[in-house]
């Protein structure tokens, strides 16, 4: 059945590969978090052990509420490992034997790269395609970032 949601295929087709770099990008910080969340050690264990429990929760609602976006839009969201490697912006993980001091820089250094490439996704999303339905999705998402890079740039200040 035709999606008829008042946006051409084109655009449709177009706003589901940003959504899904954005999925990527998701996925691959869910990644990180969840391997800090088990290796983390050291000062503050107990703390940035909830605080990384917290934020991969965050980031899992965040990821189905995207996938779940572009099934909306009349499309498929990626769903494997590969594919969210070749569709991220984001580095992977340096490793699992950072000391907690690196891992949350390396989080903090991550989620302000996922605020800026959000912002320009919903310019993008409003200027050039005028989704609102997107948009705001995409703008709930970065504020989410940027109050998850506040909260560990504050642990590092």
């Amino acid at each position: 059945m035709q999606t008829n949601i008042g946006l051409t295929t084109e655009t449709r087709d177009k706003l589901a590969q940003i959504l899904n770099t954005v999925l990527a990008d998701e996925h691959v910080l869910y990644t990180k978090l969840r391997n800090y969340h088990w290796n983390v050690t050291g000062w503050d264990f107990i703390s940035l052990h909830a605080l990384l429990d917290e934020q991969y929760d965050q980031v899992k609602v965040l990821a189905d509420d995207v996938a779940e976006r572009v099934r909306m839009i009349g499309f498929h969201p990626i769903g494997t490992l590969k594919a969210f490697l070749d569709a991220t912006r984001l580095d992977e993980a340096p490793g699992s034997e950072l000391d907690a001091r690196a891992m949350v820089r390396d989080l903090l250094e991550t989620n302000e790269a996922m605020v800026r490439n959000l912002r320009a996704d919903v310019e993008e999303t409003l200027e050039t395609f005028g989704d609102e339905g997107t948009g705001d999705l995409l703008i709930e998402a970065m504020r989410m970032h940027e109050e998850m890079a506040w909260m560990l740039r504050s642990l590092l200040e």
